[in-house]
């Protein structure tokens, strides 16, 4: 997805286009190893982009379900579009479908049900007009890989300190 950027900020991605960072599920990276990444498209109603646009969004209780050849992303907290009124608004934490290719939405969920994995969003975001999500293919990471993990990030940031200083 090119540079990092900071939600609500714009950068360019890959291939030169805009991309605005929605919501980062950051919390993801520490407790699950992430294995695979895709990027998919998402069904919204117009009130769900124009929440998006004014960057409310939350994904970090989302995930994705496989259900009759369709992959379905739920839990995802998309507030109501004032200005849409009662009659014309979503429902915040409705399931949205997934606009994956045939192959990818087979293989990611033959992975799930065989391997025991699971699918969480990583972050959500315009690319130009379009709303996109990435997803991770991710195995639950244990208290302990978790403590090792964080000892081995705290390790390379002194390495990188000292390196720093010593110049």
């Amino acid at each position: 997805m090119g540079r990092k950027g900071k939600a609500g900020g714009w950068t360019r991605g890959r291939d030169g286009e805009a991309v605005r960072l929605v919501a980062e599920n950051r919390k993801a990276r520490h407790d699950y190893e992430i294995l695979e990444e895709l990027e998919a498209g998402l069904e919204l109603r117009g009130s769900e982009v124009k929440s998006l646009r004014g960057g409310k969004g939350n994904i970090a209780e989302g995930f994705v379900l496989f259900e009759e050849g369709e992959a379905w992303l739920l839990d995802v907290h998309i507030p109501p579009y004032a200005q849409a009124g009662p009659y014309h608004n979503h429902e915040p934490r409705r399931r949205r479908r997934l606009l994956l290719k045939r192959r990818e939405l087979d293989r990611w969920a033959k992975k799930v049900r065989e391997r025991g994995l699971t699918v969480v969003p990583l972050r959500l975001y315009f690319r130009g007009a379009w709303v996109k999500v990435t997803l991770g293919l991710v195995r639950g990471r244990k208290l302990h890989d978790k403590r090792d993990r964080l000892k081995e990030k705290d390790a390379q940031r002194q390495v990188r300190d000292q390196l720093r200083d010593g110049r």
